[in-house]
């Protein structure tokens, strides 16, 4: 009766441990996700300010 009531609080503290190791695991590959398609969706708009700047600045240094 005793081992009955001692085993379950022991292997609750490791699965919460290994809950916490999941969920930023998790978090980890969302926010991953979400960074790599905002990268592909707002990349050629990106580019296209970076190509202005520079043709602005290219024609800058004439003097």
């Amino acid at each position: 009766m005793y081992i009955d009531l001692y085993v379950p609080s022991v292997e609750t503290e490791d699965q919460y441990e290994g809950q916490g190791m999941v969920e930023y695991g998790l978090i980890l590959a969302l926010v991953s996700v979400v960074a790599i398609v905002a990268l592909l969706l707002l990349g050629p708009a990106i580019a296209d300010i970076f190509d202005d700047v520079t043709d602005e600045l290219g024609g800058a240094g004439g003097g």
